[in-house]
């Protein structure tokens, strides 16, 4: 089995392709990223060490790392003619609601060209009657969800009314993914990812961004006064569902007019628990005292600043998570405390 995963230089990346690895001896890896510096790129370099140290206890697996951009329709062709990937993970994408409101040509060039050279790479693998991919996952969000009103987010739901540039460019990628599964035949899989964090997670994310500034003795800002609901997901379930996903790619089937129906699915893949923001800061700062980040006098209340909701964000997310357990008997379960515990203890490690 040869696996194609970009963007494994990141969070979710780089814990999959760790997972498969320790799980699936015998397969063949490349790996895919383009190492920009949207965030820092140490974290990026940090994560690529892990997986080449695990390569090398693993030799029975074919690891490689290759650095370029999915916006690149050469290089990306050239890199398909070159191997007959059966599996494709697209986790590459420029990430980020508040980056796309400052940044959007990022999200054009990366979150919609390069996701269309994916799929026409895709397509183009079953030329010269070569077996070509058998299952394209892709990163959906659930920014996708807007501002719904009606909790749980399911995967049934209407999503037509993005309220971010990043919300729209993944909802464009699940139009795009349909559209080619039902053109050309090619299984694929979306994936709603719902506030995903852990251990070596990404520097943008809020419960990061929390910890470098309590650490720091800076004061942090919680938006919509510390109101918001968040379903965070720890990065351990997200990995295990996706390697259940990865192995299981929509059925190909003929439709009542004799044309193929669309191989195609979506899933939410979130705790179905939203935590309030404001104790999931207090629980970040409690479990960063036990870890000796902070001190244990530290004063929580004197380094926050309850402000009001910023563009582009929606008060709650919440995963209906029903279709991921009817298809596979599973859902994330790993409580708050223990993903924070666990995040706290790799940041003691990291930072020193």
């Amino acid at each position: 089995m040869k696996i194609l995963v970009t963007g494994a230089a990141g969070f979710i990346g780089s814990m999959f392709v760790e997972r498969l690895l320790a799980t699936e001896p015998g397969v063949e890896i490349v790996n895919l990223d383009s190492l920009n510096d949207y965030y820092d790129v140490a974290i990026k370099q940090y994560r690529l060490r892990r997986l080449e140290e695990l390569a090398s206890i693993h030799p029975e697996s074919n690891y490689t790392f290759v650095q370029g951009n999915i916006a690149d329709r050469a290089f990306v062709d050239h890199l398909f003619a070159e191997n007959n990937f059966e599996i494709v993970v697209n986790l590459a994408a420029q990430a980020g609601v508040r980056h796309s409101i400052t940044h959007p040509d990022t999200y054009i060039e990366s979150n919609i060209i390069g996701f269309y050279n994916i799929l026409e790479a895709c397509r183009h693998s079953y030329d010269n009657n070569r077996t070509g991919v058998q299952h394209l996952i892709y990163a959906s969000s659930s920014s996708v969800y807007g501002s719904n009103i009606k909790v749980p987010y399911s995967t049934d739901d209407k999503v037509d009314n993005p309220v971010s540039l990043y919300a729209a460019s993944k909802k464009s990628n699940e139009l795009m993914a349909h559209a080619y599964s039902k053109l050309y035949n090619i299984p694929s899989t979306g994936l709603r990812f719902f506030t995903v964090y852990g251990p070596a997670g990404r520097p943008d994310m809020a419960y990061f961004k929390f910890a470098d500034k309590l650490r720091n003795g800076e004061t942090i800002d919680i938006f919509n006064y510390g109101n918001c609901m968040r379903d965070f997901t720890y990065i351990n379930d997200v990995v295990e569902a996706m390697h259940m996903i990865m192995h299981h790619a929509p059925r190909r089937k003929m439709g009542q007019d004799g044309l193929p129906e669309p191989p195609y699915a979506i899933y939410n893949i979130g705790n179905s628990n939203p935590e309030n923001l404001l104790d999931f800061v207090r629980t970040l700062q409690e479990e960063l005292i036990v870890a000796g980040v902070l001190p244990p006098d530290y004063d929580f209340d004197a380094h926050k600043k309850l402000i009001p909701m910023q563009p582009g964000d929606v008060p709650t997310t919440y995963a209906d998570t029903t279709a991921l357990e009817r298809d596979f008997g599973f859902k994330p379960h790993t409580p708050l405390r223990d993903g924070l515990r666990a995040f706290a203890q790799w940041y003691k490690e990291f930072y020193g």
